[in-house]
């Protein structure tokens, strides 16, 4: 089980307007403090955590922040109409394009996906693969 990802950003504030620009409507709060932006779900009365949490922090060791290639986190969604909002969402928080929400002919007849990259350049995809939505297929 994936506890948390964490994405280094040298703009803390520029990482927070992209961010805040989709994640809350996945759930998230956020809490910004001197190590950065941590992001979680809200816990319920005598509920444990809810996972991942999601941090972006300056590096540790001072160093510029660089993106991993071939490194990528994944946000599921309830909706290909949400994966639309969100990519547009995280375009207008400062993100660029990596790939325009559709289908992918390597997944599966449902997997409808969109990616952005940060403003540091880290890759996101924001997903959904509900078989009650329409399929590549239809």
């Amino acid at each position: 089980m994936i506890a948390y990802v964490t994405v280094g950003a040298d703009d803390i504030a520029r990482a927070k307007r992209f961010y805040s620009a989709f994640l809350p409507a996945l759930g998230y709060g956020v809490k910004e403090g001197p190590e950065g932006l941590s992001y979680a779900l809200p816990l319920e009365p005598n509920q444990g955590p809810m996972l991942p949490d999601f941090y972006v922090k300056p590096t540790f060791d001072g160093e510029p922040a660089s993106a991993g290639n071939g490194a990528m986190v994944a946000f599921e969604v309830s909706s290909q109409t949400k994966v639309r909002d969100l990519h547009a969402a995280a375009l207008a928080g400062g993100g660029a394009d990596e790939g325009q929400p559709g289908f992918r002919d390597a997944y599966g007849a449902h997997f409808y996906v969109g990616y952005v990259r940060d403003p540091q350049g880290n890759k996101i995809a924001l997903f959904c693969d509900n078989a009650n939505e329409p399929g590549r297929d239809d």
